[in-house]
């Protein structure tokens, strides 16, 4: 691989932004994984129920932060 192919491919993936798809689905799969762990850890400490419209909420709310924040 010559110096050429490097810059090329660099160019490439600096271009590229990506499947829209797989980042809103990488971003419901870690929003809920981080919410699960949050309302586990506020359920540990005796703060929050673990129940699944709470993670599911918190889930919302990370999702819905994350993707604000991404779009800025």
């Amino acid at each position: 691989m010559d110096e050429g192919d490097r810059k090329g491919f660099s160019e490439g993936v600096a271009a590229s932004r990506g499947d829209p798809r797989v980042l809103i689905l990488m971003n419901a799969v870690l929003s809920a994984s981080f919410g699960a762990t949050i309302v586990w850890g506020l359920s540990f400490l005796g703060a929050a129920e673990l129940s699944a419209v709470n993670v599911a909420t918190a889930a919302i709310v990370i999702f819905a932060l994350t993707y604000l924040v991404s779009k800025s």
